[in-house]
C-alpha cells in the first residue's frame, strides 16, 4: 500500500490565517459562545431528566396480585417514550450548538471587525506618515475611550517629532549659513598673507595650499547642509518641467575626466522625460548620483544608467555600478547622513557621507522615492522614482 505523502509544514502554515488580533479575539467570541451554549444546555438536560414527571411503576392489584398486563405496558411505553424524548432532546440541542457556533464565528469576525476598525485607521495613518509630513495627525472623532486615548497620544507624540525635526533643520541651515562667514575671512586672511610684496617663503605658499584644499572641502561639506535642509523643509522656490535626460548627460560630461581617469565604461539607456520641481535640486540629485557611482566605482569597472516612463506617470532613473558584493542590511542605512561603507569611504575627502542622503530628501520633496539594492554579481544599484510627463502629453497639453 502506497502512503500519502505529508504536507510540506510551511506551506501547510501557509494556508492557515495570520494570527492577528481579530482572528484571536473571533476565536475568543467564539468559544465562549460554545462553552456558555453548552453549559445552557446541559443545565436544561438535567433539569428536564430530573424534574419531568416519571412514567409511574406499576404496582400490585387488589389483594396483593400481580399488576395487570395494560398497566405493565403502559408504564413500559411511557418509560421508553421518556427516554426517546430526552435522546431527541440531547441530539437537537447538539445540532443546534453546531449551528449557533458557526454563526458564533461569523458574528465574532464581524464584531471584532467592527472594534479594530479604528485601530486600523490608526494603523495605515501612523504607517503613511514620515519625516516628510510630520505635520498629519490622527484627528480621530468620537467617544473618549481607550483607542480615543491611544490616536491623542500619537498625536502628541508627532508633535513632538515635528518639533525636533523642524529645529534639527534650522538648526542645521543657520549654522551652514554663519559657519560662511569665518571661512570667507580665512580666505581674505589667506589672501592678504599671500599678496604681501617681496613674496613669500615656498614653505608659507606650501601651507596656503593645504588649507586652501581644506576650506574648499568645508565649504562643499556646508553647501551639502545647505541642500539637505532645504530639500528636507521642502523648499520648492521653482516649479517647472525638468528634463532629466539633460541632466544626466551634464553631469556625466562633468565626471569626464575622472570617468576617463579610472576607465570606467558608460553605457546609457535613456529616453526623454519630464518631472515638475526644483530643476536647481533636480540637478543636485543627478550630479549626487552620478558623483557618487563614478566614486566609488573601482578602475575598470562599469556604470549603467537608465532613465525609463513608467505606467502611472512615473520617471524611473536606474544606475548600476559595478564592484565588490555588499551587505544589503548595510546599503538599505546609506541614504542616512554620515552612513558610508568601507574604510576608504570614511577616510576619503571627497566624500562626507551626505550625497544619498541628499537625493533621498530631494527626491521625497519631489514626491518621489528613493530605493537602494546590492546587486547579486557585485555592486550597487540606485533606483529613483519621480513623477513625470511624458513629451507626447506635454504636445497634447498644447505646450
Amino acid at each position: 500500500m502506497q502512503l500519502r505523502p505529508t504536507p510540506d509544514a510551511p506551506v501547510f502554515r501557509a494556508l492557515l490565517p495570520r494570527p492577528t488580533v481579530r482572528w484571536r479575539l473571533t476565536l475568543l467570541y467564539s468559544v465562549l459562545f460554545v462553552v456558555c451554549g453548552a453549559a445552557l444546555l446541559a443545565i436544561t438536560y438535567n433539569l428536564f431528566a430530573n424534574f419531568a414527571s416519571s412514567p409511574p411503576k406499576p404496582g400490585l392489584g387488589p389483594g396483593g396480585r400481580a399488576p395487570s398486563p395494560t398497566s405493565v405496558r403502559v408504564a413500559t411505553a411511557m418509560s421508553v417514550q421518556r427516554s426517546i424524548g430526552l435522546h431527541r432532546l440531547q441530539v437537537y440541542s447538539g445540532i443546534a450548538l453546531g449551528v449557533m457556533a458557526i454563526v458564533s464565528v461569523a458574528l465574532g469576525w464581524l464584531v471584532a471587525g467592527r472594534a479594530l476598525a479604528p485601530l486600523r485607521t490608526i494603523t495605515a495613518t501612523t504607517d503613511r506618515i514620515s519625516d516628510t509630513n510630520l505635520h498629519e495627525r490622527l484627528a480621530m472623532d468620537g467617544p473618549r475611550d481607550e483607542l480615543r486615548l491611544l490616536a491623542d497620544t500619537i498625536d502628541r507624540l508627532l508633535a513632538r517629532l515635528q518639533a525636533a525635526f523642524d529645529a534639527q533643520r534650522q538648526f542645521v541651515a543657520n549654522a551652514s549659513h554663519e559657519l560662511r562667514t569665518p571661512l570667507a575671512m580665512m580666505r581674505t586672511t589667506l589672501d592678504v598673507a599671500m599678496g604681501k610684496p617681496g613674496g613669500v617663503p615656498a614653505a608659507t605658499r606650501e601651507l596656503d595650499a593645504e588649507l586652501r584644499v581644506d576650506l574648499d572641502h568645508a565649504d562643499r561639506l556646508l553647501e551639502s547642509f545647505l541642500n539637505l535642509a532645504r530639500a528636507q523643509n521642502g523648499e520648492l522656490d521653482e516649479h517647472h518641467q525638468v528634463a532629466l535626460e539633460p541632466l544626466i548627460a551634464a553631469a556625466l560630461e562633468a565626471r569626464g575626466d575622472e570617468i576617463a581617469a579610472k576607465s570606467l565604461a558608460i553605457d546609457t539607456q535613456l529616453v526623454t522625460v519630464e518631472t515638475p520641481g526644483s530643476a536647481t535640486l533636480l540637478g543636485r540629485l543627478v550630479e549626487n548620483v552620478i558623483e557618487n557611482a563614478v566614486r566609488h566605482t573601482e578602475p575598470g569597472g562599469s556604470i549603467t544608467v537608465t532613465l525609463a516612463h513608467l505606467p502611472g506617470e512615473r520617471a524611473q532613473m536606474t544606475l548600476d555600478s559595478s564592484g565588490p558584493v555588499l551587505d544589503p542590511s548595510d546599503v538599505a542605512q546609506l541614504d542616512r547622513p554620515f552612513k558610508r561603507l568601507g574604510q576608504d569611504r570614511i577616510g576619503s575627502q571627497n566624500g562626507h557621507g551626505l550625497g544619498l542622503s541628499i537625493v533621498a530628501a530631494i527626491a521625497a520633496a519631489h514626491g518621489g522615492s528613493l530605493k537602494l539594492h546590492a546587486r547579486a554579481e557585485g555592486g550597487l544599484r540606485v533606483q529613483i522614482t519621480l513623477p513625470a510627463t511624458t513629451v507626447a502629453q506635454l504636445v497634447e497639453a498644447g505646450r
